[in-house]
């Protein structure tokens, strides 16, 4: 069952310093191509610790959509 919650990160601040990744417990999150990261729905459990580390503050947890 997924989370009511999902991480959602806005590229175009995201500066790939790859902390969001080393915080997600379960990987849900990835640098893409060192520009930016990117989180993996199905995976993201809405926990939010990318969201609190996230030195730029361009990581936000929100409801699903289709929750």
């Amino acid at each position: 069952m997924l989370s009511k919650k999902l991480a959602a990160i806005d590229k175009t601040w995201c500066v790939a310093c790859g902390v969001c990744e080393n915080a997600c417990p379960i990987g849900a999150v990835k640098v893409r191509r060192g520009c930016y990261a990117a989180v993996e729905a199905e995976r993201c459990v809405g926990c939010g610790k990318c969201a609190k580390l996230c030195p730029v503050g361009c990581i936000e947890v929100k409801a699903r959509a289709d929750a």
